[in-house]
């Protein structure tokens, strides 16, 4: 089932069958180079029942992106619900396979999910972070209409927060 779809992807949830398409991703140490350590087939998953989890418990997660034209996995995008700073909120996170990269196909999918979380889930505002050695993935939330919030420190190292707000609500809260 799709849960959105954008003009060359659609997002659907995760399944378990997925597991050697997201281990192209997650298992890769090139890109897994800002995580502690790529991901073993049985800690990918995890990571896709997690999202399981997540789609009962949130009604969002991490959802499998798919090239509409070839009807191919390449990653994943999606929200989850993340501690920064004591905070539960809503992050947008992608994972794109290395041979897909730089042709905005993790800007596509994450600018859907900033507006999924805005018009859908109705969140005042929607976060990224990262470490902040991690210039791509800031440079994905920049484009999506992100900015720098604050850093705090995860897992000892610093990380970048970055934040877009839905401007409706600003508006309406101003109006009223």
């Amino acid at each position: 089932m799709k849960i959105i779809e954008t003009k060359r992807l659609y997002l659907r949830e995760l399944v378990l069958e997925d597991t050697e398409s997201l281990s192209k991703v997650l298992s890769e140490p090139e890109s897994m180079q800002f995580y502690p350590e790529p991901f073993s087939k049985d800690k990918v998953e995890k990571w896709i029942k997690w999202n399981i989890d997540n789609y009962k418990r949130y009604n969002h997660g991490l959802w499998a992106v798919i090239l509409k034209d070839e009807d191919k996995f390449i990653g994943d995008c999606g929200i989850t619900m993340q501690i920064i700073e004591k905070e539960t909120v809503p992050e947008i996170g992608f994972h794109i396979i290395k041979d897909y990269w730089n042709k905005c196909y993790a800007t596509e999918a994450a600018n859907a999910c900033k507006d999924y979380a805005f018009k859908i889930l109705n969140y005042p505002k929607v976060f990224s972070y990262t470490t902040v050695k991690n210039i791509p993935s800031q440079k994905v939330a920049k484009k999506i209409g992100m900015q720098e919030y604050k850093k705090f420190e995860k897992n000892g190292e610093e990380q970048i927060v970055q934040v877009a707000f839905n401007i409706d609500d600003s508006i309406k809260l101003v109006n009223e």
